[in-house]
């Protein structure tokens, strides 16, 4: 009897530290998988890219990096942004975005909002509250917690901005020579309201104010691009759509399915983004919205985000490709209607991590444009649309 329980005092502890390797190192190790980096020797920037850079004013639509394991307050071995290498980038403004649900088996084609949830496994394995376990608005909620209190414990390293007034205070110390980051708030797919249009109360009080419509399925608003029917809005969508224009909120078709995109266009007079794509006259893949869509989205003073990913770009992923595509988007949709949407920490490989951005302005200037278009690209349209937008 006592070798049994002496046994089975060994069987419990060995489930223990199982469980807590489990809990310490599989978070580093998925997002490793996940948010890679391609290997590469230093990317060419000349002085004269190095200077007009550092006279930058440089946003980023979208980053996921509130979703995993890590402290953004500090330089990371892992993932594509933090704080430290946000600054080391020079960047002025990185919209976080609140990923609440995933799909497992995630495709560009289709997916089936029934879908097991890739996102609840991982709140439970990275041991964030109980009430995110099941609920998405608490999930966006914590997400957005998270950024706060990076900004409380670092209020020299960055700041959250929710209205046009931090925005404009923001960019004057930008201008005096600050290295402050702001920080924005969003949310990558309106499921996080559960059907409740209250809900986005709790959302903007938590500071959210880049209002995604999708991301991977079709939800209680309408269809997804990667949904199973290009379904348009619902009436519950038509209502959150009214009431992110009535706000003051700024409006994402990310993810969107193209009949949502015509509705919403249809029915508002706001300037609307696209957070993170391509161009589909340049890569023609369904991820990317065709090149009719991203007019009608600029023709609303609106922007599209430019992503860093192979599939977005259909080749492999380089400055010179994102450059390219850049260079496209500016000659499709013109030169006020083109952005950054990196989709850094979002489960995709990416040729460099933030602190690099130099790199991208180097090869912009290489493919041939102007430094009044970079200085719009990399973030001056971003600007324009946010104090449009803001309250």
């Amino acid at each position: 009897m006592r070798i049994l329980k002496r046994g089975l005092l060994f069987l419990f502890v060995l489930v223990l530290v199982a469980v807590g390797a489990f809990l310490i190192f599989a978070p580093g190790y998925v997002e490793r998988s996940r948010n890679a980096i391609i290997p590469h020797d230093p990317y060419p920037v000349s002085d004269a890219a190095q200077s007009l850079h550092d006279t930058l004013v440089v946003g980023d639509w979208h980053a996921d990096s509130l979703l995993w394991k890590r402290d953004i307050a500090k330089r990371g071995t892992r993932g594509q942004v933090d704080v430290p290498r946000l600054i080391e980038g020079g960047v002025a403004l990185q919209v976080f975005t609140a990923v609440t649900k995933s799909p497992a088996g995630q495709n560009y084609d289709n997916n089936s909002a029934d879908t097991f949830d890739n996102i609840t496994p991982l709140a439970i394995g990275q041991l964030w509250p109980p009430r995110t376990w099941n609920s998405l608005i608490e999930r966006a909620v914590f997400q957005a917690e998270r950024l706060h209190r990076v900004a409380d414990r670092a209020p020299d390293r960055l700041t959250v901005i929710t209205s046009r007034a931090g925005l404009d205070a923001h960019l004057a110390a930008r201008a005096e020579g600050s290295t402050v980051v702001g920080g924005l708030l969003g949310i990558e797919g309106a499921h996080a309201l559960e059907g409740d249009l209250s809900n986005l109360d709790r959302l903007e009080d938590a500071g959210h104010r880049i209002i995604g419509l999708h991301h991977f399925f079709d939800n209680e608003l309408g269809g997804s691009l990667h949904g199973v029917g290009n379904q348009g809005l619902t009436d519950f969508g038509r209502e959150v759509v009214a009431a992110v224009e009535a706000r003051g909120l700024v409006l994402d078709l990310a993810h969107s399915s193209p009949a949502v995109a015509w509705d919403v266009l249809e029915m508002t007079n706001m300037p609307v983004v696209v957070s993170h794509t391509g161009l589909h006259g340049f890569c023609p893949v369904k991820r990317n919205f065709e090149d009719e869509i991203m007019r009608a989205v600029a023709a609303t003073g609106g922007v599209i985000g430019m992503g860093y990913w192979g599939h977005v770009l259909c080749r492999d992923a380089t400055p010179e490709a994102i450059a390219a595509m850049i260079a496209k988007a500016v000659d499709t949709v013109g030169a006020d209607h083109v952005s950054l949407g990196s989709d850094f920490d979002g489960s995709v490989t990416t040729p460099f991590d933030t602190s690099e951005l130099p790199a991208l302005t180097h090869a912009l200037r290489a493919a041939g444009l102007d430094d009044t278009t970079i200085a719009k690209v990399m973030g001056g349209n971003m600007v324009r649309v946010l104090r449009a937008r803001l309250n």
